[in-house]
């Protein structure tokens, strides 16, 4: 989210792993999008100040964390262990600065969006938390760079080029 309050990128994740698939009697299911914008409207209200990084809304445990114009969340039920949260917070937050170069913001996040997401799948993949190594994550999504500069073409890469091609030709096709 926006420190206005407003949707950035989310991703919500039913739990097929979970053999007890029926939700906590005590939970939302946030399965419309009224209902996640209603759950995010509440939580941004709540988390809007820096300073803290957990905190229990609605029945859920919320870790966020605060990125100049942006807030990251990483939400789960109230049993979920706390520092497996933190360490998938972190991880993702570690990976989208490294593939953004440090330039963690809305703008920045918005045009580097494929990055991102594969970011996120790369460290939760439904629901379930299969990577905190940020720099794990990073290889995985960056994209490999074509790098001009160390290729030299003059005319003696293109003259062996040629006699290659020559002495192959010859082997295959008898005198050339």
């Amino acid at each position: 989210m926006d420190t206005d309050g407003h949707r950035v990128m989310a991703k919500y994740y039913r739990p097929k792993h979970n053999p007890l698939s029926t939700p906590l009697p005590d939970t939302k299911q946030l399965s419309s999008l009224k209902e996640q914008k209603a759950f995010e409207k509440g939580l941004w209200d709540k988390t809007k100040k820096p300073g803290g990084d957990v905190i229990i809304y609605d029945s859920y445990l919320a870790l966020y964390r605060h990125s100049l114009d942006l807030i990251f969340y990483v939400i789960g039920p109230q049993s979920e262990n706390e520092l497996m949260l933190n360490a998938a917070l972190n991880a993702y937050l570690d990976a989208l600065s490294l593939l953004l170069r440090n330039q963690v913001e809305k703008r920045s996040l918005l045009e580097n969006l494929d990055l991102a997401l594969l970011c996120l799948d790369e460290t939760i993949d439904e629901g379930v938390i299969v990577e905190t190594d940020s720099t794990a994550i990073a290889s995985r999504v960056s994209r490999p760079r074509a790098d001009t500069s160390d290729i030299v073409i003059n005319e003696q890469t293109i003259m062996s080029a040629y006699q290659t091609v020559r002495e192959k030709m010859q082997r295959g096709f008898g005198p050339f």
